[in-house]
């Protein structure tokens, strides 16, 4: 389980365990020994975990003018997960990211219980791209599909759409999650989830856990410096992912008139050819623990999220819990989190100097305890564990006294 809806998933996971509910937890792969997370046993099946990525990848290959960008045909059969699903025989199954292999989109016909759909991206209303950009074909039928280098309608995208329209259509159990108010009027004005059943519910972080950790000894134990003003920037293959946003970071960092500064940067080792700023970029590599990632929020002075999309980010949520403000642009969910100026700065998308001039404004701030307070407190009312995932126990609820009626 790796990427942010794999962590989405298991506080989720988690969180019902702690409040009563047998929750269990089914991977295509198992890399922790969390309570209740099933995944392959046998080493075949666990050899199959891995082939059937790349193997869902092969139609791909007709595409040789496709971008880098994330698209899953979803058209592999045996994975044997709704067999299991069937044999748990549970009273609700929530999906998140069902893709890689894991399960194909005519899957979701065979399975017997409700259907709770969390959408970490934009793959279930789209014909394979999990990030849409700016393309609107989602709100028709897809085709030529500019992810895919294509100009024939009939192309893989129309394709997948096609056979998703048909499974849709004879899902009446399903429920539609939004976690960002963002995705879901998406969701709601896409021609292949229109008119389901649906409703925001965000993603939940442990205040407890994710909360301010001493500046001082959050630097000393990374080493950084006691006196200079620090930038952080992070993510899942942050300098290779192009919806990541660091060429515009960089840019950014080379026109902000801040002093004394310094960049950390998390999710990517240093880059074989290094980038002209005048002021040093540490690159700390994957942090994969809470308690760095804690620690390493806490020891800088702002958290820059430089993304084209993001649902409802990770980074931004964890960042504020631990008292950081954040920079980011208002697109996708951020303004669900972020208030400009009040607990961070909502840049105009995709300017660079918008985002230097955020920066340059959370470090001049001169009320920065104000700042880190609100950011703070926006995570606690909105999206502690505590009050969420009681949002989500009354919609199972709902769904299964429904369903008895």
């Amino acid at each position: 389980m790796v990427g942010g809806a794999a962590r989405a998933t298991q506080r989720l996971h988690l969180a019902l365990l702690k409040n009563g509910i047998d929750s269990l937890m089914l991977v295509q792969r198992k890399t922790s020994d969390i309570s209740k997370v099933i995944g392959p046993i046998s080493t075949i099946k666990k050899g199959l975990s891995i082939l059937r990525p790349i193997l869902d990848r092969a139609l791909l290959n007709l595409y040789k003018e496709r971008s880098s960008s994330l698209f899953s045909p979803s058209w592999l059969p045996f994975s044997g997960i709704v067999n299991e699903i069937n044999k748990i025989n549970p009273d609700i199954v929530h999906l998140h990211w069902i893709c890689s292999g894991m399960l194909r989109v005519e899957d979701l016909r065979k399975i017997k219980a409700p259907i709770v759909w969390s959408l970490h991206d934009d793959w279930a209303f789209t014909g394979g791209c999990h990030i849409k950009f700016d393309c609107l074909k989602y709100r028709s039928n897809c085709g030529s599909c500019p992810n895919l280098g294509s100009n024939r309608d009939m192309d893989l995208s129309r394709k997948i759409w096609n056979r998703k329209n048909r499974v849709y259509n004879d899902l009446h159990n399903l429920t539609i999650i939004g976690l960002s108010n963002w995705i879901l009027d998406c969701a709601n004005n896409s021609s292949l989830l229109s008119g389901k059943s649906s409703l925001t519910l965000p993603n939940m972080i442990d205040t407890e856990r994710f909360k301010p950790f001493e500046p001082k000894y959050a630097r000393s134990l990374w080493n950084l410096s006691p006196n200079k003003k620090l930038i952080l920037f992070g993510a899942l293959s942050a300098t290779s992912d192009r919806n990541k946003g660091y060429s515009l970071l960089i840019k950014a960092l080379s026109t902000i008139k801040s002093k004394n500064v310094e960049c950390v940067v998390f999710g990517s080792a240093p880059p074989q050819d290094p980038e002209d700023i005048d002021f040093n970029i540490h690159y700390l590599g994957n942090l994969f623990d809470d308690v760095s990632l804690v620690t390493i929020y806490s020891a800088v002075d702002v958290m820059v999220v430089p993304s084209l999309q993001e649902n409802l980010s990770n980074t931004i949520m964890e960042s504020m819990a631990c008292s950081t403000p954040v920079v980011c642009f208002e697109t996708g969910g951020n303004s669900d989190m972020v208030s400009h100026k009040i607990n961070g700065y909502l840049a105009s998308p995709f300017s660079s100097k918008e985002l230097a001039n955020g920066i340059d404004w959370v470090l001049m701030n001169k009320s920065k305890h104000q700042l880190r307070k609100k950011a703070r407190e926006q995570v606690i009312e909105n999206y502690s564990e505590a009050d969420v995932v009681k949002k989500y126990i009354t919609l199972y609820q709902k769904i299964l006294t429904s369903k008895r009626s």
